[in-house]
């Protein structure tokens, strides 16, 4: 049934992009294409309706009709699923009449619109988790609910950008959560410590405050930074003591340990490791250049390395002693060693 719907919402689609634009009459009065426009509306003619109300716009932009013509315009292409037209309307609405009695309605509708702009084709029929895709689109939403009920706290669209706004930023937590998961199975650990103590701080009163103080914790244990971790799990034991992280009062990682062996190294169970484990801290970069710099070093031929009063060669220990016991007069600093 579901592959049906799609078939025909397809076909609908196609026949109405080939469909001819919709003409307009020229000799209509102003009170004629409104009426059109408002029987269009009701019979859900959402293109026609919107050919009608510009039409009204452009030839009577000072009729009695013109404001109200601008919002509908607003619905039509809210309603005609062309979110991009819906919000340019409505920002010029705003833009034009900011002392209007329900310019509010189109903070509303700006607002919808972005709210419903990921709610796509596919995720209609299949099951889409949203916390997951790109949430550019519900951020914009919440922005927009958050100006309405900012400035217009006494509006009837309130209540409703109010109940959205919980839901968005549930959303937007759980979103961030995920990214932090993503980056736990990269061994960014860092990066993961940020995400899930950006969702502590930020989205207080959601569901995920919770996973963001375990992200920190595994997070914090894998850096080895044993306070924090702590602290963190302090934090989650006394205020989310039946978290899934939690098993009998200890934390239970959700990511395994990477095993970072050569596959020699795991052949072999560890026999024949070819190269050994970093310690906390170090990293394979520095190991290179330090091996090239001792090469470096090693391959000064014996004429030009420093020799003793004896003639015999320096270690490198003493040398680094003699550079440290720097005995020099100030007269010697100030000259820059020139009469030395």
């Amino acid at each position: 049934m579901q592959v049906k719907h799609l078939l025909l919402i397809a076909i609908l689609a196609l026949t109405a992009a080939c469909s001819s634009k919709e003409v307009v009459d020229e000799n209509l009065s102003e009170a004629e294409l409104y009426q059109q426009a408002q029987h269009d509306l009701d019979n859900n003619s959402y293109t026609a309706a919107t050919a009608k109300l510009k039409a009204l716009e452009s030839r009577y932009p000072f009729g009695r009709y013109a404001d109200q013509a601008q919002l509908e315009l607003i619905y039509a292409n809210y309603k005609n699923t062309e979110p991009e037209a819906a919000k340019s309307a409505a920002e010029r609405f705003i833009r034009l009449h900011p002392q209007h009695p329900n310019v509010d309605y189109a903070y509303y509708l700006k607002g919808l619109t972005s709210f419903d702009q990921d709610v796509g084709l596919l995720s209609r029929f299949l099951p889409l988790d949203m916390t997951k895709r790109d949430p550019g689109a519900a951020r914009d939403s919440y922005n927009e609910f958050a100006q309405l009920t900012s400035r217009f706290p006494n509006s009837r669209y309130s209540p409703d950008a109010k109940q959205r706004m919980i839901y968005l930023r549930n959303l937007l937590a759980a979103y961030e959560i995920h990214v932090a998961d993503y980056y736990l199975t990269r061994q960014a650990y860092v990066a993961a410590a940020n995400r899930g103590r950006y969702v502590v701080e930020n989205f207080q009163e959601t569901p995920s405050v919770g996973d963001g103080l375990a992200v920190m914790v595994e997070s914090y244990q894998r850096l080895h930074l044993d306070e924090l971790a702590n602290t963190s799990l302090e934090t989650l034991k006394l205020n989310y003591p039946n978290h899934p992280s939690l098993a009998d009062g200890q934390f239970k990682p959700s990511v395994d340990e990477a095993d970072n062996r050569s596959w020699l190294s795991k052949a072999t169970l560890g026999l024949i490791e070819s190269r050994p484990p970093l310690p906390p801290g170090e990293t394979r970069a520095n190991q290179d250049v330090q091996r090239q710099f001792q090469n470096a070093k090693d391959a000064i031929p014996n004429d030009l390395k420093a020799r003793d009063e004896n003639g015999d060669l320096i270690e490198e220990e003493e040398q680094e002693s003699e550079g440290n016991n720097d005995d020099r007069s100030w007269f010697s600093y100030m000259t820059f060693g020139v009469f030395d």
